[in-house]
C-alpha cells in the first residue's frame, strides 16, 4: 500500500481478529508510533472482570474436553494446563515448571513456546490441540481454543465464548460440546444460530491462518468452523463458504476485503503515512481507551458525529454536513438532497433538534406541550438486579398510593426479594416466587377494592426476560407463576416502560438511560459509583463468588443500589405528570433560544 511521500518504511504489523469487527480509528491509533502519549482511559474494572470471566470458562471447557478424550486432547500450555497460570491452572490444574538447567528455547507458557509445541502437536496428527498458537501470516495472527483434526487431514477452528451463541428454535448445525467433530454435526431442531458476526470473522481469520500454514483439510473439504457458548451444551458448526454477509458474500469472502482494509490503516499509521480512518463516534466509543483522544478531536471540530453516530454522521457528511452547527441550521422538514441514501436511526428532523439541544446544553426537550404518563391509585416501581447470564438474584419494589390509603393495605415504601446464594441457584426461584405473590397481592387488591394498579419499570426488556426465564426455569416452585401467567401480565396496559414514555415525548441529547434522564426530574443517587457494571463487582463479592466469606456491606451496598433505582423511576413519573416538567423547552422552541 502506498503511503505519502517521506514516510517512514512501513513496519509489520499484526492484527487480531477483534480489528476486524471494531472502530478503523481504534486499529490506526493503536499501530500509531506518534499516538503513545495521547490521553488514554483508564483500565476499565468491568472490562478486566469479562476478561477474567471468559478465562475461567474457556479453561472449564478445557477440563471437560480432557477429561472425556483422554490421550486424544493434548494442551500447548506447559504441564496441560487448560491457560495460563504461575504455581497452578486455572482450575488447580498443576503446572511443570522448567528445571534449573533449562535455558534455551522461549519461556514456558509464551506465545513462542506455545507456537512451536502446536506445530509439534500438529506434526504428531494430535486429534484435538488446545491453545493452538498459529503461526504468522503476512499482517495476521491468531490462536484458537481448539484445533480439530478433520477426517481427511488438516484441522478446523474451534472457538469457546462467553456469549449465548444459539437461540430456541431450529436450524443450526450441532454436536454435544463433549463431540466436537464437524463430520458428525446434525440439524438441530431446537436451536437456532444466534448472529455473531464477530466469531464468523475470527474463525474466518483462523482459517486463513491455517491455510496458510499448510494445517487446514485439503481443497475441496468445506471450510468449516466451531463455536462452543456460555451454555455449553453444543458446538455451533459454521460453513465459511456459505453466503450470509450482504450482497450474498461468504463470511470468508467479507472477511478478505475487511482485513485487507484494516491492515491497510495499521500499515499506514505504522509507517507515518496518512491517517485512513478518521474519529468518529459509535457505539464502542463507550468502552475504548482511546476515547478521551478522540472525544477531544471530536469536540475541537463539532463533529456531526457527537449527535448523529455510526452510519448517519458518514451519510450527514458525504452531504457536506460536517458540524454540530451546521447540523443544527438546517430546516429540519428539508433534508440535503446531496444524501446518498436515507439516514439510519433517527428520523431528519430529531437530528437537528437534537444538534440543537447539544449546543444548548440541554439533556432533555419536549416533544408536546403536555406529557402523558399512566398514573394509577396504587403505584409499584419494579427494578430487576441479574448477574450476567447467571439468574436475577434481586427484585425490588416500591409500593405508593397516589390515591390514598385503605384499611388492610400494607404500608408504602419498598421491598426486596433476593437470594444471597450464589448464582446460579434454586433458591433465584424461591426469591422470585416471593416478588411475584407480592406483586400478585397488590395488584389483585387494588381491583377488588375498585382502584386502578400500575407496576412501572425501566426499559421492560431486562424485566421481561428474567420473568419469563424465571417462570419457565423454576415451574412448580411455591409462587411461581406459569410462564402464560408472565406473559398476560407484562400484555397488560398495568405493566408501564417508562422508557418507551421518555422515548415517546422526549428528545433526549444525551442518551435515554434511567441516569441520564432521571437527573432532570432532579434525582440523583446516593452512590457516587452506582452503576450496572459497578454492580457486578459489588455482588461479587456480596455472595464470595471467588471464596472466601461474603461481604454483607456490599449486600446492603446493592439493596442501597437498587432502590435507588426505584425512586428513579417514581421521581421521572411525578416529575413528567408534574408543572416542573413545563419547565424543559418544547423541540419547536429551541430556533428562538439564542446560542
Amino acid at each position: 500500500m502506498s503511503t505519502s511521500t517521506g514516510s517512514r518504511a512501513a513496519p509489520r504489523v499484526l492484527l487480531d481478529a477483534a480489528a476486524l469487527t471494531g472502530c478503523r480509528r481504534r486499529v490506526h491509533l493503536d499501530h500509531d508510533p506518534s499516538a503513545s502519549g495521547a490521553p488514554r482511559a483508564l483500565p476499565d474494572p468491568a472490562i478486566e472482570q469479562r476478561r477474567a470471566d471468559a478465562a475461567a470458562h474457556r479453561a472449564r471447557i478445557g477440563e471437560l474436553l480432557a477429561g472425556t478424550w483422554g490421550g486424544d486432547w493434548a494442551s500447548t500450555w506447559p504441564g496441560g494446563a487448560t491457560g495460563p497460570a504461575t504455581a497452578e491452572g486455572p482450575a488447580g490444574v498443576p503446572v511443570a515448571a522448567a528445571s534449573d538447567g533449562e535455558a534455551s528455547g522461549p519461556p514456558a507458557g509464551s506465545r513462542a513456546a506455545r507456537a512451536a509445541r502446536t506445530a509439534e502437536l500438529v506434526a504428531a496428527g494430535t486429534p484435538l490441540i488446545w491453545g493452538a498458537v498459529l503461526p504468522l501470516d503476512d499482517d495476521r495472527r491468531g490462536t484458537a481454543e481448539l484445533l480439530v483434526r478433520a477426517p481427511g487431514g488438516g484441522y478446523v477452528p474451534l472457538l469457546v465464548v462467553r456469549r449465548r451463541i444459539t437461540d430456541p428454535g431450529e436450524g443450526a448445525r450441532t454436536t454435544a460440546v463433549t463431540d466436537p467433530w464437524p463430520q458428525r454435526a446434525r440439524h438441530d431442531p431446537d436451536r437456532k444460530v444466534r448472529s455473531q458476526p464477530r466469531d464468523l470473522l475470527a474463525l474466518a481469520q483462523l482459517t486463513r491462518l491455517l491455510e496458510a500454514a499448510g494445517w487446514a483439510p485439503p481443497e475441496p473439504a468445506p471450510r468449516l468452523g466451531g463455536v462452543i457458548g456460555l451454555d455449553a451444551d453444543v458446538v455451533v458448526w459454521h460453513d465459511l463458504d456459505t453466503g450470509h454477509w450482504p450482497g450474498g458474500r461468504s463470511t470468508l469472502e467479507e472477511y478478505d476485503v475487511r482485513f485487507a482494509d484494516r491492515a491497510a490503516v495499521a500499515r499506514s499509521a505504522a509507517a507515518g503515512g496518512p491517517a485512513l480512518a478518521a474519529p468518529s463516534r459509535i457505539t464502542e466509543c463507550r468502552r475504548c481507551p482511546w476515547w478521551p483522544t478522540c472525544e477531544a478531536a471530536l469536540e475541537s471540530a463539532d463533529d456531526v458525529s457527537l449527535v448523529a453516530h455510526g452510519e448517519t454522521a458518514r451519510l450527514l457528511r458525504s452531504a457536506g454536513v460536517a458540524t454540530v452547527a451546521g447540523l443544527a441550521g438546517l430546516d429540519p422538514a428539508d433534508p440535503p438532497s446531496e444524501l446518498a441514501a436515507p439516514l439510519p436511526g433517527p428520523p431528519f428532523g430529531d437530528l437537528v433538534a437534537l444538534a440543537r439541544a447539544r449546543r444548548h446544553g440541554l439533556a432533555v426537550a419536549r416533544r408536546v406541550p403536555r406529557v402523558e404518563v399512566p398514573r394509577a391509585d396504587v403505584e409499584v416501581d419494579v427494578d430487576m438486579e441479574s448477574f450476567g447470564e447467571s439468574g436475577a438474584y434481586l427484585w425490588g419494589a416500591l409500593l405508593s398510593l397516589p390515591g390514598g390509603a385503605r384499611d388492610g393495605d400494607p404500608d408504602p415504601g419498598y421491598r426486596a426479594f433476593a437470594t444471597w446464594d450464589p448464582l446460579p441457584t434454586r433458591d433465584e426461584g424461591r426469591s422470585f416466587g416471593e416478588f411475584w405473590t407480592w406483586l400478585s397481592g397488590i395488584r389483585a387488591a387494588a381491583r377488588a377494592s375498585g382502584r386502578s394498579f400500575a407496576a412501572y419499570c425501566y426499559n421492560e426488556q431486562a424485566e421481561n426476560r428474567w420473568m419469563l426465564s424465571s417462570a419457565h426455569r423454576f415451574a412448580g416452585m411455591p409462587g411461581v407463576p406459569t410462564e402464560a401467567q408472565v406473559r398476560e401480565f407484562i400484555e397488560d396496559p398495568c405493566w408501564v416502560d417508562l422508557y418507551g414514555v421518555v422515548s415517546t415525548w422526549f428528545l433526549c441529547a444525551q442518551g435515554k438511560g434511567l441516569k441520564k434522564i432521571a437527573p432532570a426530574a432532579g434525582f440523583s443517587w446516593r452512590d457516587p459509583e452506582a452503576g450496572g457494571e459497578n454492580s457486578m463487582r459489588w455482588y461479587r463479592d456480596a455472595v464470595a463468588l471467588e471464596g472466601g466469606e461474603p461481604d454483607p456491606a456490599q449486600r446492603e451496598r446493592l439493596l442501597g443500589y437498587n432502590t435507588d433505582d426505584v425512586l428513579a423511576t417514581q421521581a421521572l413519573r411525578e416529575w413528567m405528570s408534574s408543572d416542573r416538567v413545563l419547565e424543559v423547552p418544547l423541540v419547536t422552541e429551541l430556533t428562538d433560544l439564542p446560542v
